[in-house]
């Protein structure tokens, strides 16, 4: 596991997660503008009972504040599935 996804996973334990799935995509972009920038591309899968009776974009706030400033050099794409458990 790279430093940047545990780094990820601890941040994202202020949503309380019951799961946390991360997967580091960035080799399928090599040559993209962020990648050689150093940004990484990840995909995250997160269940927090914290997501009930918010919609998308709101839950999608809630996993950038968590993850801070990680948004603005460690990673340049972030693909987000959020869910609470009673989605899941």
């Amino acid at each position: 596991m790279t430093g940047v996804i545990e780094t990820m996973r601890e941040r994202l334990t202020a949503l309380d997660p019951v799961s946390i799935d991360i997967r580091d995509d960035s080799a399928r972009h090599a040559g993209h503008a962020g990648a050689r920038s150093g940004g990484g591309h990840y995909v995250l899968s997160i269940v927090s009972p914290r997501f009930a009776g918010q919609g998308t974009m709101a839950r999608h706030r809630m996993v950038y504040d968590a993850l801070g400033a990680l948004m603005k050099r460690e990673i340049h794409a972030l693909s987000i599935t959020a869910r609470t458990p009673e989605e899941n």
